[in-house]
């Protein structure tokens, strides 16, 4: 019996693949647990036309990365951190931090998305990593000065 996989099946194939397998193992475990359903010209339809709005909505969103990796690229951010003689800080500057400049600044980024090479701990401009995208990421520099 061929079906059409809801999702990923371990040793069987990932959602929306069409698999063939018995007739008893559709029936009484993935039509159950509602992890395939027929194969039927509707549903085929259906499957082909999710597989195209996801392609579309990925697209768009890979245009969107490198659009604004455009507008971020080399861009200096500035953050203000208490600190002691010498250009030591008090604490340490996070990505947190660094999410919340770019915030300030109009850029919708959350810190998950900030990669350092390092904590910060001293004044002195370092470059931080952006990841937009899987497969977009923009370099900008983070100017930190002591109050």
């Amino acid at each position: 019996m061929q079906v059409i996989l809801l999702s990923d099946v371990k040793g069987l194939g990932k959602a929306n693949d069409v698999v063939n397998v018995s007739d008893g193992y559709a029936r009484n475990f993935l039509f159950k647990k509602k992890l395939a359903k027929e194969t039927t010209a509707s549903n085929l339809n259906e499957v082909k036309l999710q597989t195209g709005a996801k392609a579309e909505h990925e697209r768009r969103a890979l245009a969107a990365a490198q659009e604004l990796k455009g507008k971020l690229d080399g861009q200096t951010f500035t953050i203000k951190a208490k600190g002691g003689e010498g250009g030591k800080l008090y604490g340490a500057v996070t990505a947190a931090d660094i999410a919340d400049a770019l915030t300030a600044a109009g850029f919708d980024t959350d810190k998950k998305q900030v990669v350092l090479s390092g904590p910060i701990k001293a004044a002195g401009v370092f470059s931080a990593r952006i990841k937009l995208h899987p497969k977009v990421s923009a370099e900008v520099n983070v100017d930190v000065t002591t109050v």
